[in-house]
């Protein structure tokens, strides 16, 4: 069988064994980027020759030192920075950047064993749910052309969906892992504040933003956050390694009672059909005994409070670059940096109490139900050329943001959450189903969800051609 159509977990078994090296592997994505990035624009920058070298040191130490990934190559998205790679943010300020070192997640991951050897695509500085940028254009859905990948993840999603990655890195602040994984028909994991540790950034105490592991099933995914995961004395949020492995966990039956189901949360439109394919899939816990019903915890203050802290974030963030390069920067990065420059201490200490309210009610929640399910993004993928969702069933978004609301909320209460694919449209289009587990509780989800998604047994560990 070609080596990009096998899962992770395989090919690390061969790995491990001999049976491949990691420069055989890196000679086959070569291959398969050659013959299908032109179509889709996922992995716009390469960097094989690093690669190269790096894997032929990796070969040099026995195998079971050769960590966790063991020389399985790792795309890294165009926001993380990569000694000597060429970063661009997705934007023209930082067309010609190339940084002298790499972020601690980058780090982490080649000290576990990882080969990095391209950047995937992203919107500019990652505003918006949609991969496009003036240096590279649009990255494009490989199960409809015409379509988005959505973001901004959209290139990590995107080259494992086509077979040109076995795992990816990806982001999240409002759904930029899981809107991505959800249009592309693959599985992509926020997990937990400090969970995967990085460079702190402009905001030392931000967990808003998150990295976190996408993949093609539930086990590579699992693998690759295994290799993310533990502390780092440069992140002052972050978490030490769990006891037992993610993988270990994913393999392992979760014990579940009572789950919930909400296709809306109470807070915003979603497209009737991808309400229906979604609802469907939650309901498939019933044939493990579990009882699933509708409910969610109050999330009524999740629009104003993450309205306000991400224009914190882009204030603190890209405000300089505002006042420099006024005329580099794409419409709605300006408004959402205006916005937050013109916020009043007490609008901010509003949106943290609120904050405060809604992580409380999520975790008596989750005293509960184990689980908490909704669609993962409101609507199916929507065309290219179109920079935002607008409009859904018949409601009209005041901003380029509120389109994100089912995810965004979830990233208030520090909640894990996975979008696991569900079901297509009848235009054939994916679905992504989010899974929230109560915060820190990722081993507990990862079992849960690879439990539906062999009841589900849509076959999407397989990559497609565009």
């Amino acid at each position: 069988m070609d080596l990009v159509r096998q899962s992770a977990v395989a090919i690390i078994d061969k790995l491990k064994t001999g049976a491949v090296t990691p420069l055989d592997l890196i000679e086959a994505l070569e291959t398969r980027i050659a013959e299908v990035d032109p179509v889709v624009n996922a992995l716009p920058t390469q960097c094989f020759d690093r690669a190269r070298a790096n894997a032929s040191r990796l070969m040099e130490l026995p195998v079971d030192q050769r960590g966790i990934l063991a020389g399985l190559p790792v795309p890294i998205k165009d926001l993380t920075e990569v000694e000597g790679v060429r970063t661009t943010y997705g934007s023209p300020i930082f067309r010609d950047y190339v940084p002298e070192r790499s972020d601690i997640l980058v780090q982490n991951l080649e000290g576990q064993g990882g080969i990095v050897y391209a950047k995937s695509n992203t919107p500019e500085f990652g505003a918006g749910a949609n991969t496009f940028n003036e240096v590279f254009g649009a990255t494009r859905n490989p199960r409809n052309t015409g379509r988005s990948a959505a973001g901004s993840s959209g290139g990590a999603a995107v080259s494992l969906a086509t077979g040109m990655a076995w795992v990816a890195h990806g982001s999240d602040l409002g759904g930029s892992l899981r809107n991505p994984a959800s249009f592309c028909g693959i599985v992509g994991l926020r997990p937990s504040p400090g969970r995967v540790a990085k460079d702190p950034g402009s905001r030392v105490d931000d967990i808003l933003s998150v990295e976190g592991p996408m993949a093609r099933t539930v086990e590579d995914l699992a693998l690759l956050l295994d290799a993310m995961c533990g502390e780092h004395p440069s992140d002052p949020v972050s978490l030490p390694r769990t006891s037992v492995s993610f993988l270990e966990a994913a393999r392992k039956p979760a014990r579940l009672r009572k789950v919930a189901f909400s296709a809306d949360l109470g807070i915003t439109p979603v497209d009737p059909e991808v309400a229906e394919i979604c609802r469907r899939a939650a309901w498939r816990f019933t044939e493990l005994g579990v009882a699933v019903e509708e409910a969610h915890p109050d999330l009524s203050e999740a629009q104003h409070a993450f309205q306000t802290l991400r224009a914190v974030n882009f204030a603190a963030a890209h405000g300089q670059k505002l006042q420099d390069y006024p005329d580099l920067l794409k419409p709605e990065m300006i408004w959402n940096i205006e916005k937050g420059l013109k916020l009043s201490v007490a609008e901010i200490v509003q949106a943290e109490t609120e904050r405060r309210r809604i992580i409380a009610r999520t975790l008596a929640f989750f005293e509960d139900y184990d689980l908490l399910m909704t669609p993962a993004t409101i609507v199916p993928p929507y065309p290219v050329d179109q920079r935002y969702v607008s409009e859904c069933a018949g409601v009209t978004f005041d901003n380029y943001i509120d389109w994100l609301t089912i995810a965004y909320a979830i990233s208030l209460t520090t909640a894990p959450a996975l979008s696991l694919p569900c079901g297509f449209t009848r235009e054939g289009l994916p679905v992504g189903l989010q899974i929230v587990a109560r915060p820190r509780g990722e081993a507990h989800l990862l079992g849960a969800a690879a439990q539906l998604e062999s009841l589900l047994a849509l076959d999407t560990g397989a990559p497609i051609d565009p």
